[in-house]
């Protein structure tokens, strides 16, 4: 991340020592946030810096980090390259303060625009295409709480996507029923009748067999939420939601030694190394 950021100060010009904090601390401090989910002034504070400067720090390298994050495209070339079967998709409503924004639905009457009828929450809804074992490959942009899982795809062209990776890659796709008609190549479970009747002999095997291969999947939001705490909660505008969560996947990339090999970082040499054991216990 401090080279990241050495880079992005080279590239806006940054002059020398014009910063109250280096490279290396100022990457720290991001570290810091999104492992612990700490409060931005008392980070600030910490590091001898204004709230105003924590923010502006934390707001630059959220934006470098998910500046690194692969296209979709390039995300299932690599999937299928590597020689896996399939992907996986879901989605998930990322929490968020409450909001007074607004829009009108189908039907007619005003709702909360970041609000879920279904999961009784304000958030925003974040798509996410993963591996079979679970790894997320690539995250979406934050879209509006109360849209519905294919609505979302279909918007971002995901579902696109998705019809070209079984088509050209045999990379075909296993969802769950909220995906229901996005078309070939994107597996959904068979639905149970609407007239109470129960499903028929093949469509229940099917759909047993569609949950052994998804369920693997169902971790991948579990990896990011789980080890950084700062996307379970979202305190500023909830559009920012989407890079906060493909900063904190391009975290889990390295963690994981899933970046491509231009982004590989073999060691860090000299004092910095150094420094970086000593202040390892502040990411615990």
């Amino acid at each position: 991340m401090a080279r990241l950021l050495r880079a992005e100060r080279r590239a806006v010009g940054t002059r020398r020592r014009a910063r109250a904090l280096t490279c290396f601390y100022q990457a720290l401090l991001v570290l810091v946030w999104f492992r612990k989910g700490e409060d931005k002034t008392t980070l600030g504070a910490g590091c001898g810096v204004s709230r105003a400067t924590a923010y502006r720090y934390v707001a630059e390298a959220v934006r470098v980090l998910a500046a690194q994050t692969p296209t979709l495209h390039d995300a299932l070339r690599r999937v299928a390259a590597d020689g896996w079967s399939h992907v996986i998709l879901d989605g998930k409503l990322f929490d968020t303060d409450r909001l007074a924004e607004t829009t009108v639905r189908v039907k007619g009457d005003t709702i909360d625009a970041w609000h879920s009828g279904k999961h009784r929450d304000f958030g925003a809804n974040i798509q996410a295409v993963m591996r079979p074992d679970g790894l997320p490959i690539w995250t979406s942009e934050a879209m509006l709480g109360h849209l519905h899982d294919l609505t979302c795809a279909e918007t971002l062209d995901i579902t696109g996507a998705l019809h070209w990776a079984a088509s050209d890659l045999r990379l075909p796709t296993q969802t769950d029923s909220g995906y229901e008609g996005a078309g070939q190549g994107i597996h959904t479970p068979y639905k149970q009748p609407a007239d109470g009747r129960r499903l028929a002999v093949d469509n229940r095997t099917y759909n047993a067999l569609l949950r052994s291969i998804r369920c693997s999947g169902e971790r991948g939001f579990a990896i990011l939420t789980g080890r950084w705490r700062t996307p379970r909660h979202n305190t500023s505008s909830p559009t920012q939601m989407g890079a906060t969560v493909r900063a904190a996947l391009h975290l889990t990339h390295f963690e994981y030694r899933y970046l491509p090999e231009s982004c590989e970082i073999t060691s860090i040499p000299g004092r910095a190394g150094f420094t970086l054991l000593r202040h390892r216990i502040l990411l615990r």
